[in-house]
């Protein structure tokens, strides 16, 4: 079994938020359900920026490889090692007073799996045209039917790394074309504070009051896309 290790970097920074409030349909926000007895699988998730390739490594197996967009040049991913923190089904969008509901022109798609990162996730598009390049605000986009899948294969308290700078061990998983038995040893390198923003705008402070006025809607939270 070949052990890897994968190294953290330095954030590069972020973009403006915007704020979206993210809606709960049926139960389709619940976590994988275990069976009585059964342990859950580690899981850790491994983003190579450069490559634009998503890994899910389960138990020490490459399980599946994706294709995604990354942070576009003038407005990063971040690098390091985070969480997912909250997993939603079919959010609603809302940015400078505009509510984009759940459907084929909402900007984050059809499911949001918030990241320990404040305001990035992982999440759809409603560009597919952008998947396989540097075109987000910083957040990781997944292809319709691949997010969907993944969202499946998740669960909250999941490890993602996001890589910045290519290495061996990122070649192995993504440009070699093998699938390899792989166990990653994370470097816990602490993700370094986000850069200094300025204050949280008042749109984002109002969508937080109002929020619990919409139908079954969880916190609104900052979110990049």
């Amino acid at each position: 079994m070949r052990t890897f290790t994968f190294s953290n970097f330095a954030i590069a920074g972020a973009a403006a938020a915007v704020v979206f409030a993210a809606q709960a349909i049926g139960q389709g926000a619940s976590q994988p359900t275990l069976q009585r007895g059964e342990v859950a699988p580690k899981r850790v998730i491994v983003v190579s920026l450069e490559d634009h390739k998503l890994a899910l490594i389960e138990d020490g197996q490459l399980k599946k490889v994706y294709s995604v967009a990354v942070g576009k040049p003038s407005t990063p991913s971040p690098t390091g090692t985070f969480t997912i923190e909250r997993r939603v089904v079919n959010p609603t969008y809302h940015h400078n007073g505009k509510t984009v509901p759940p459907g084929p022109n909402n900007p984050v798609g059809t499911r949001w799996m918030g990241l320990s990162k404040h305001g990035y996730g992982i999440h759809g598009t409603n560009e597919p045209n952008s998947i396989g390049r540097a075109a987000s605000h910083g957040c990781i986009r997944m292809a319709r039917a691949d997010l969907e899948e993944f969202y499946a294969l998740v669960a909250e308290g999941d490890t993602v790394e996001l890589i910045g700078r290519p290495n061996q061990q990122t070649a192995e998983l993504f440009r070699n074309g093998a699938v390899p038995a792989v166990e990653p040893v994370l470097a816990r390198v602490p993700a370094e504070p986000a850069p200094n923003l300025a204050p949280r705008p008042a749109g984002e402070a109002a969508s937080e009051q109002t929020s619990a006025s919409l139908a079954q809607v969880v916190p609104a939270v900052s979110a990049l896309r």
